[in-house]
């Protein structure tokens, strides 16, 4: 009985790390990094907002807070793009020392799913390195390589925008 049991339990086990196995490679990261020349307080004051990705963010129109109340965790925002596209998103950490937040998408028309992103300033000798990270998982029907380049291409256009807005 007694090694039943514990064959059951390597089996169980094994079976596990097979399924956890299938997820993680199914997972995928994208870390997109800018240098700016100012310093990391100044690039904060500009992205710390959760309704103002549109101020620096050249495919974003419009960000409407439509739960919540401003960096507060839980504040879920709406994000139209410039041709009407709609992404809601909601703040999962926010950290005003560490110079950085953390939020999910919850509803969105893009190929992606399980997104949730993280942007973060750091200073450096020359000023400051904004990282904007995330992990996520494509849907079916989209390549990986096609989900990776849409998310690494949105967080270059805003990286790239906030670097020559802050010159």
């Amino acid at each position: 009985m007694k090694g039943s049991f514990v064959r059951a339990a390597i089996v169980g086990a094994a079976m596990s790390l097979v399924a956890a196995g299938a997820f993680a490679a199914n997972a995928l990261s994208v870390k997109e990094k800018v240098d700016l020349s100012v310093p990391p307080e100044k690039a904060w004051e500009t992205i710390k907002d959760f309704d103002s990705l549109h101020t620096w963010h050249p495919v974003f129109a419009s960000t409407e807070i439509v739960s919540g109340k401003g960096n507060t965790r839980g504040t879920v925002r709406v994000l139209t793009t410039k041709d009407g596209a709609k992404i809601t998103e909601r703040l999962e950490r926010y950290q005003p020392k560490a110079f950085s937040y953390t939020y999910r998408i919850t509803d969105s028309p893009l190929p992606i799913s399980d997104y949730v992103s993280t942007i973060q300033v750091k200073g450096s000798k020359s000023g400051c390195v904004v990282t904007w990270s995330s992990h996520f998982k494509a849907k079916e029907g989209t390549t990986d390589a096609d989900a990776v380049k849409l998310v690494r291409g949105v967080y270059t256009a805003g990286l790239d925008n906030l670097k020559a807005k802050l010159k």
